[in-house]
């Protein structure tokens, strides 16, 4: 038998004898990957009969589901190097530390999705402005949360992005002012002008009588006096775009049955006869 052929043989039977210990290593991981989403089936119904808040049985889930597939991992590579489990991780230890910087800005949103759920500034379902969009949340996880933008379209942003940036919550505004930009003409009865609007608004579905509707008179000008229409709505009987409209067209209205003029663009044209 020539070296090499001996050398092969060697390689052959340290093949033969890892594959029993590789099979092991595989069954083990396998197993815990089944014992992982088995428990964070179980945990959800669970906590689904207890009526938990959806972000919490999310954030529950992963580190069930993470803990378990990591003990699986040590313990199949425990199968592949019996007794050598610390030699092991001592070098995926530095393979880590290798990996953790090139990938910060994955450790960013995974700590910043963490921190999101547990503070849970906002929830599934709520509609927010952030990071300069907004729209209704529609799923939170550990990199990043899912919105659909009020004009439909999908966005996806970085967890990190959401947690350091500004948050307003509108679902848990129970009630929201309403700014209505008005004009009436320069000749207008003020003090009709605004009895007819703060009577006409305060008919309107979800309008709240306290605080009172204000109309505030801005400014002068040749042809227009301008104003403000402030007003309250109950955000759980109206929406808040459709109390917007519904307030111009009964105000629009109400300024036609009132007499009340409204201004509109206009040019004053003086022809001066040339005798020359």
């Amino acid at each position: 038998m020539t070296f090499t052929e001996s050398n092969l043989q060697v390689i052959f039977d340290a093949i033969v004898a890892f594959l029993p210990r590789l099979g092991l290593g595989l069954l083990v991981y396998l197993i815990a990957r089944w014992i992982s989403s088995w428990a964070t089936r179980l945990l959800r119904r669970r906590l689904t009969r207890q009526d938990a808040d959806e972000e919490l049985i999310i954030l529950l889930q992963m580190l069930t589901r993470w803990g378990v597939q990591a003990l699986g991992i040590i313990l199949a590579l425990e199968q592949l190097a019996p007794g050598r489990l610390s030699t092991l991780l001592a070098g995926l230890g530095i393979a880590g530390v290798t990996i953790g910087f090139a990938m910060q800005d994955v450790a960013k949103n995974f700590i910043a999705g963490i921190l999101l759920l547990l503070t849970r500034p906002f929830e599934i379902g709520d509609t927010i402005e952030v990071a300069g969009y907004t729209g209704k949340v529609l799923a939170i996880d550990l990199r990043s949360t899912e919105m659909r933008e009020v004009d439909g379209r999908f966005v996806i942003i970085p967890n990190t992005e959401v947690y350091i940036s500004p948050i307003v919550n509108f679902t848990r505004a129970p009630r929201r002012r309403i700014k209505l930009p008005m004009g009436v003409t320069i000749d207008t009865d003020l003090d009709l002008a605004t009895r007819t609007t703060l009577a006409t608004i305060l008919k309107l579905n979800g309008v709240l009588e306290d605080p009172a509707p204000q109309l505030v008179f801005e400014a002068f000008s040749d042809s227009v006096i301008q104003s403000v229409l402030y007003y309250w709505i109950d955000t759980s009987r109206v929406d808040y775009m459709d109390a917007q409209t519904e307030g111009a067209l009964a105000i629009n209205q109400a300024f036609k049955d009132a007499g009340i003029g409204m201004p509109y663009p206009t040019v004053e044209v003086t022809m001066v006869e040339n005798n020359n």
